[in-house]
């Protein structure tokens, strides 16, 4: 009997724990690398943010990775597309949001695509990105995409790239403590 109340104890410290909605900020910074030449693929479907949740202006959040995103810019290799940041809830069921930048016209933004979010271990992130261009008429006549799955370590900028376009993404917990930072010197 007390083999099977020790192993009921270790099977519950072994086994994953489920992992509950929680409040997170999510940062995301699209680049194109300036040195790989530009892939142009279909013009981006009208359909771009199917299932996805538009993200509201109280959700929005000060992008804190300016430093980075200037440091990209001033290094001539970088163009920053879109530097965005907003909280949202994350949990073990995956959650889609759409994202855009510049001036809608027919549904469509120069800038747009969406994020599949689902937590875990790590956070399992599934981005869909399109660059278009947009003629007088107010339609898509080219593209530039990015698809990209990607396993992230939360609380750590995460670089996914895909040649010419790269996603730079940091999720992090707004209820979680901080990581403590190691000691410079170990005492003895």
């Amino acid at each position: 009997m007390r083999l099977f109340r020790s192993l009921t104890l270790l099977l519950t410290l072994v086994a994953p724990t489920a992992f509950a909605d929680d409040t997170y900020q999510v940062e995301m910074i699209l680049v194109r690398q300036n040195a790989v030449p530009a892939i142009v693929s279909r013009a981006a479907p009208e359909d771009w943010a199917a299932g996805a949740q538009r993200l509201g202006d109280e959700t929005k959040r000060t992008p804190a990775l300016g430093e980075v995103a200037a440091k990209l810019t001033a290094s001539g290799e970088y163009s920053v597309l879109m530097h965005k940041a907003w909280q949202q809830t994350l949990g073990e069921a995956p959650a889609k949001v759409a994202v855009s930048d510049g001036q809608e016209q027919f549904g469509q933004f120069p800038i747009e695509g969406t994020l599949e979010m689902k937590l875990g271990r790590f956070t399992d992130v599934a981005a869909d990105f399109w660059v278009n261009q947009i003629d007088s008429n107010g339609m898509v006549t080219a593209s530039e995409r990015l698809k990209q799955d990607s396993h992230t370590k939360n609380g750590q900028l995460n670089y996914l790239d895909n040649g010419h376009l790269a996603l730079l993404i940091k999720i992090t917990s707004l209820t979680a403590p901080a990581p403590r930072e190691a000691p410079e010197a170990i005492p003895d």
